[in-house]
């Protein structure tokens, strides 16, 4: 009798393979969650991103109809949060920064032409479909 008790107390747990198993398949389900779930992050940031320069392209042309021109290259964006004679309140609180971190950049090449751009998760100009820059000629034509 004794050693039929030892053997059921021994049989009650789960083996460290079984264990091992479990933890294996709870891994490779993680593994599948964050893939998929990756690619609505990163959809969302853009999202995001094509939304901030949307805004900051209707305050800079907010900007064009009381002075008659777009910010200078010196001006920048910056113009934006200051007040004036114009806007007693500034257009903007405070600059925004893309979803990765970074200041958008703004480019004047011209009084009448500009673009507002965001580099994307590498912070660099150009990239794959994946990372692709959003700029203000981008949000222009949706």
């Amino acid at each position: 009798m004794c050693s039929r008790l030892s053997h059921r107390r021994r049989t009650r747990g789960f083996s460290l393979v079984e264990v091992m198993i479990v933890i294996a398949i709870i891994g490779i389900l993680a593994t599948m969650v964050t893939v998929n779930v990756r690619s609505y992050l990163l959809k969302a940031r853009q999202s995001r991103a094509r939304s901030d320069v949307a805004k900051l392209v209707t305050l800079l042309n907010t900007f064009f109809s009381e002075y008659g021109r777009y910010p200078t290259n010196e001006e920048g964006l910056d113009v934006l949060t200051r007040p004036s004679k114009q806007f007693p309140e500034p257009l903007l609180e405070k600059l925004p920064r893309d979803p990765w971190g970074t200041p958008y950049q703004y480019t004047s090449s011209g009084p009448r032409d500009f673009v507002v751009i965001s580099f994307g998760a590498d912070g660099r100009e150009g990239g794959s479909e994946i990372d692709a820059d959003i700029t203000s000629a981008d949000v222009e034509e949706e």
